[in-house]
């Protein structure tokens, strides 16, 4: 079955860096979109980079210039490197798919302190 896994969250103090980890099974990754969503308390889940199957990304606006995703299609991985981490990036981090149905990892909880 589909299966993604989220790693790499943490306690990180503003301006700092995290790598999030995502490792998917059971589709074809290779020709899968893979998206980062992110979900702060009381918040609503948004969008907050895309990777093509091409390798085309694209980011909210509150993150532009500061995260990067990326993929490695021989590891079945989907990365998410944030710098300059704000106390706005506070939230669970979820991985993205959508084959056939949207397919949710359990997240990893980020934490930034100011």
């Amino acid at each position: 079955q589909v299966q993604l896994v989220e790693s790499g969250g943490g306690l990180v103090q503003a301006g700092g860096s995290l790598r999030l980890s995502c490792a998917a099974s059971g589709f074809a990754f290779s020709v899968a979109v893979m998206d980062w969503y992110r979900q702060a308390p009381g918040k609503q889940r948004e969008l907050v980079a895309v990777i093509t199957i091409g390798g085309s990304t694209n980011y909210a606006d509150s993150v532009k210039g500061r995260f990067t995703i990326s993929r490695d299609n021989a590891k079945n991985t989907v990365y998410l490197q944030m710098n300059s981490l704000k106390p706005e990036d506070t939230a669970s981090y979820y991985c993205h798919t959508t084959f056939i149905r949207d397919y949710w990892g359990q997240g990893t909880q980020v934490t930034v302190s100011s």
